[in-house]
């Protein structure tokens, strides 16, 4: 069984950047969907971004042209760039793998394992 550990969290200014990490173990995730999700308190998990097996992006509008996801599967990790970051972009993110080989979706229904989650707060 997989499992996931987030790091990388952290408290910035408006404008600033951080990258947070999720490192894989029991298993490797060099087939699967890897997912990002954020859930600011008060409200519903979203998902945030997703990094297919073979490198491919997709992002929530929201996060388009300031978020990066990238995965090294020789280290059996992902990785969340984000800069410019706004005040809107604070919550906890999670990181997860998808369910089934080489699917992705935006769907948290989709991901089988998630990580514990590591906190994001931006300040204006």
């Amino acid at each position: 069984q997989v499992q996931l550990v987030e790091s990388g969290g952290g408290s910035v200014q408006a404008g600033g950047s951080l990258r947070l990490s999720c490192a894989a173990s029991g298993s490797t995730i060099s087939t699967y969907c890897m997912g990002w999700f954020r859930q600011a308190a008060g409200k519903q998990r979203e998902w945030v971004s997703y990094c297919t097996s073979g490198g491919s992006t997709s992002y929530v509008d929201s996060v388009k042209g300031r978020f990066t996801c990238s995965r090294e599967n020789a280290k059996n990790t992902l990785y969340l760039q984000m800069n410019s970051l706004k005040p809107e972009d604070t919550g906890t993110y999670y990181c997860a793998v998808g369910k089934r080989e080489d699917f992705c979706s935006g769907r948290s229904a989709d991901y089988a394992v998630w990580g514990q989650g590591t906190q994001v707060a931006v300040s204006s």
